[in-house]
């Protein structure tokens, strides 16, 4: 099997999982419990919140525990826009946002909330310039992603939270989860940051929100005391300890990672482009861990079922929209074809990936043109 979907999920690490294993038998009491084994899963899950902000560069109490990206995003978004709903109601995302936080913009509308969805540039970026145009007296949120996860377009967030706190009133959150561990992350400019494990080669249903401590949130998931009230629920104590350990191997890994993916990403671009019909989606200044392609000759549904057939796995699209039309809405919202649309696959990658693969790729994607593609 060739795994080019990394952006999707990862494989958990051998190390996280034994961790991981030996924690279900050793800590498995509930940690607001308060006999002696809850108290001891309380203080090991608190160590992990204190590791993580450590490395992190933030306060423990600016750390919160969830079971999801989608979770941290649609509290992040909902949560800080009901509760400080006093303040305005003009809130600004952009038009290629995942679909937790589209979501999440879109409910806050039915609500009586004002949304504007800013476009990006060709490149699928979100430009200084843009967020200024857009930028109200009355504007409370700004939330946009760090690195886009379907061409991998990078967000100059830096300069887009500058911008964003001239404003007293409004905060800036940024969806970080695929950037984490990948690219340096500007933590001290975010008022909120969403960050998720399983991209990460951890658990699946582990994630944080990064917030501000002096941020208030009005709670999802209503009912306890857990993650200082704001998100009722016995805590998943064994995922929660063990995302330290996740996070750690990863920062550990982080720059021979991205030089080996940025490899391979180069060699990738330099063979598709000579196959006639092959267009590279993904800007040059992308993240390497994401390329973009279509083929003139064959639809992304195709194209994703005969890779599938030979055991290659990649994606169209994000993943949680996988399964609603058949055009990519981010690569329209670039300017680019409906053909483009319609056409692209994204590959996605980790450290682990190697030329090898890559070449076996190309191989496979010339066998499938030359069987089913339509004539250029």
């Amino acid at each position: 099997m060739i795994y080019f979907d990394n952006s999707s999920t990862t494989s958990v690490r051998t190390e996280v999982c034994r961790v991981y294993e030996q924690l279900l038998h050793t800590a498995f009491a509930n940690p607001d419990a308060m006999h002696r084994p809850g108290r001891d899963v309380h203080a090991k899950m608190e160590t992990a919140r204190q590791k993580i902000a450590q490395m992190l560069n933030r306060k423990p109490d600016e750390i919160l525990f969830t079971s999801s990206a989608s979770e941290s995003n649609s509290l992040a978004i909902i949560g800080y826009c009901l509760a400080y709903k006093n303040r305005g109601n003009h809130i600004l995302t952009t038009n290629v946002e995942h679909a937790s936080v589209d979501h999440s913009f879109s409910w806050l509308e039915t609500m009586g909330f004002e949304v504007q969805r800013m476009p990006v540039n060709e490149q699928g970026i979100l430009t200084p310039e843009v967020l200024k145009q857009h930028m109200r007296k009355d504007t409370i949120l700004v939330s946009c992603m760090h690195v886009n996860n379907e061409m991998g377009a990078i967000n100059p967030i830096e300069e887009l939270a500058s911008i964003v706190h001239q404003n007293p009133t409004c905060v800036f959150h940024a969806d970080c989860v695929q950037s984490f561990t990948k690219i340096d992350i500007p933590w001290k400019d975010l008022d909120l940051a969403t960050v998720s494990m399983h991209k990460i080669h951890g658990l699946k249903g582990s994630a944080l929100l990064i917030k501000n401590q002096d941020l208030k949130l009005k709670p999802l998931i209503q009912g306890g005391q857990q993650e200082q009230g704001f998100r009722g629920g016995t805590s998943n104590a064994p995922s929660n300890i063990v995302a330290a350990k996740t996070i750690r191997l990863a920062l550990e890994e982080k720059e021979k990672s991205f030089d080996r993916v940025s490899k391979l990403n180069t060699y990738l671009r330099s063979e598709l482009i000579k196959i006639p019909g092959v267009h590279i989606n993904s800007p040059d200044t992308a993240l390497p861990y994401i390329l973009n392609i279509s083929f003139d000759q064959i639809t992304s549904e195709v194209m994703l079922n005969a890779l599938d057939q030979k055991g290659v796995c990649v994606s169209a699209k994000s993943t949680c929209s996988s399964r609603s039309g058949n055009e990519s809405s981010t690569l329209i919202h670039m300017g680019l074809s409906e053909k483009r649309a319609t056409h692209m696959i994204r590959l996605s990658f980790d450290g682990n990936n190697t030329k090898e693969e890559a070449q076996q790729f190309i191989k496979i994607c010339k066998e499938i043109l030359d069987t089913y593609g339509l004539p250029l």
